[in-house]
């Protein structure tokens, strides 16, 4: 076999495009051939060891391990998933639970500022009544004076 093809078929061999037939001429050239080029011989090795072991069995038996391992994991996996499940539901119960709280404290500050607001309205309101009242009740005194003044005069007078 002319040693160009050979070399395009190991190309395409070492690159996995090859078929079954041409790699069972390698497989002739590199078994069959006495004298194997220098770059080549590596090859002729490999394909050497294919020939010799390929007629090798294995005869001791295998044991196989059943897949119940792999259902134990998942187990494991399903109780871990389940217990992070609860923890996040906890923690989101929590975080929720914080939360209302707070806006019924936001709520309770703004209803007792609004309760300020309007006691400091009426305070402004009674101080100005209770300003007016002691005016008033000052004018009353000054009547009250005035009138037991007037009378005593005229009882002065009328004696």
């Amino acid at each position: 076999m002319e040693l160009a093809n050979i070399e395009k078929l190991l190309e395409k061999y070492l690159n996995a495009e090859t078929t079954l037939q041409e790699e069972a001429i390698l497989r002739s050239y590199f078994t069959s051939t006495k004298e194997i080029p220098d770059h080549l011989e590596e090859y002729g090795m490999l394909f050497g060891y294919f020939k010799q072991n390929q007629s090798e069995t294995y005869t001791k038996p295998i044991k196989l391990t059943p897949e119940r391992q792999k259902r134990k994991n998942f187990k494991w996996l399903s109780v871990a998933a389940s217990f992070a499940l609860l923890v996040s539901v906890y923690m989101g119960y929590d975080i929720n639970k914080k939360r209302k709280t707070e806006m019924q404290i936001a709520e309770v500050k703004k209803a007792l500022k609004m309760v300020s607001y309007n006691l400091n309205k009426g305070n402004d309101v009674l101080y100005t009544v209770s300003s007016n009242y002691k005016k008033g009740t000052d004018a009353v005194a000054k009547l009250d004076t005035y009138d037991k003044s007037v009378k005593t005069a005229i009882k002065k007078v009328n004696y």
